[in-house]
């Protein structure tokens, strides 16, 4: 079954332009509520969060509208981080978790992601189910049976507890001197608490949201005032977040930036020599680094390779039964504590790697010497079909032959946003630019 509306990560748009408007997230709501409603003689649950967007009070209350037409119970965290909704859908046995956030997008965007009772994300058979639902519309629930609206404050601290548990127990992080970046997002108070309350020395920033500069100039796509604010106050290590802190870039005490393929080295590594990876092997996706996969295979710890998508990661987690994975772009899943990336949680397990081997964080966030590799976009009109068009295809067959034996290529239309993405990677820094440059220009044409 296709899906229209979901994309990668679920639905996500520019608000209060289709498909990312009030009227669309209540019909969201009033399928999913359908969907999920399938005992019609008990009371039904939903859970929702969201990030610090000014449109996430329009949309927060079109799914409550949504989702009570249907008979569900309706649950409000308020701004709380994407891996909290998992967490607290299970734990308040809901039977839908939502988050309200279009993650590392700027602020005018938004996004509607759904979770389901055991609090992974949905599967793409179950959002084209939605999908058809949303077509097809849905019968409201008689006068009687609508359902309430309730809002639980103390959401977050729940998600606070449950991340400082997952910290090594006797552990502390006393004399450790941490900025944390928050991207004046979901995560703008949480980030900044956990680490004070195991021992750190904090200096937050971006933690000031109004509406309108979640990860402005900020967060972990933008790492620029972080490594700045390490070196200026001699702190020992920078983590930085996205909007709904579900992804981390982490900074070390001169300012370099280690992204999530470092990270996933790291773990990996150890937890193989711990004797906790389960599979021996790691799950990434087909972003990751070359070398990534040679420094792994060194250590005879496999790779699988997904879609991207932290979804589509930890699917084949689940199928596969791995318990770490992630994205190059900082997503960390590690099952055995989470059921999707989670920025604060996988901090915390880089500052227990710190403290457990008393190294710095510079000596341990470089584990392989990455192949060059180069990303660009294109933005391209609606409606248009770049990949299409037949000197594309013929620039990128031809970059396919000059890269046989030397590197690889990867072309691929964004699922959040509507960029055609140009990926390569080669021992050759000026043939990579050349390869790189040559595809975009084609693409841009055509856009």
């Amino acid at each position: 079954m296709m899906r229209k509306l979901f994309g990668t990560d679920g639905v996500r748009g520019t608000a209060n332009t289709h498909p990312m408007t009030a009227d669309l997230a209540l019909r969201l709501g009033a399928a999913a509520g359908r969907y999920f409603r399938r005992d019609a003689q008990r009371a039904h649950r939903v859970v929702i969060g969201k990030d610090t967007r000014l449109s996430g009070y329009m949309f927060e209350n079109a799914l409550t509208a949504g989702f009570t037409s249907t008979g569900m119970n309706v649950f409000l965290l308020g701004p709380v981080p994407t891996p909290a909704v998992g967490m607290i859908t299970t734990s308040m046995r809901a039977d839908v978790g939502v988050m309200i956030s279009a993650s590392h997008n700027p602020a005018v965007d938004n996004g509607i992601k759904f979770f389901g009772p055991d609090g992974f994300k949905l599967s793409d058979d179950a959002e084209a189910e939605i999908e058809a639902l949303v077509e097809a519309g849905v019968e409201p629930a008689r006068a009687m049976n609508i359902g309430r609206a309730k809002r639980i404050d103390d959401g977050r601290f729940r998600y606070s507890e449950r991340v400082k548990a997952t910290f090594p127990l006797g552990m502390r992080l006393d004399g450790v001197k941490v900025v944390v970046d928050c991207a004046n997002g979901a995560a703008y108070k949480t980030a900044p608490e956990v680490l004070w309350e195991l021992g750190a020395e904090v200096i937050p920033i971006g933690v000031s949201p109004n509406g309108h500069n979640i990860n402005d100039g900020c967060g972990s796509t933008n790492t620029r005032a972080a490594a700045e604010t390490v070196v200026a106050h001699g702190a020992d290590v920078g983590i930085c977040l996205d909007g709904d802190a579900d992804r981390v870039m982490i900074l070390d005490e001169t300012g370099q930036v280690a992204d999530g393929d470092q990270i996933m080295a790291l773990f990996a590594a150890r937890w193989a020599d711990e004797g906790r990876l389960a599979g021996g092997a790691l799950v990434a996706t087909v972003m990751s680094n070359l070398g990534l996969e040679r420094y792994l295979d060194g250590k005879g710890i496999g790779l699988h390779r997904t879609a991207v998508g932290d979804r589509y990661v930890v699917e084949a987690m689940r199928a596969g039964g791995f318990n770490l994975g992630g994205e190059q772009s900082g997503h960390i899943v590690m099952t055995d504590y989470a059921t999707t990336g989670d920025g604060l949680l996988a901090g915390l397990q880089f500052l227990a790697a710190m403290i457990g081997t008393g190294k710095p964080a510079s000596a341990l966030m470089r584990q392989f010497e990455p192949v060059p590799q180069m990303l660009k976009n294109v933005r391209f009109a609606a409606g248009a079909d770049p990949l299409g068009s037949a000197r594309v295809k013929a620039a990128i067959a031809e970059a396919e032959a000059d890269l046989v034996g030397k590197g690889r290529l990867l072309i691929r239309k964004s699922g959040t946003e509507p960029l055609i993405r140009v990926m390569a990677e080669c021992e050759d820094p000026a043939m990579l630019e050349k390869i790189v440059d040559g595809i975009v220009a084609r693409v841009a044409e055509s856009a």
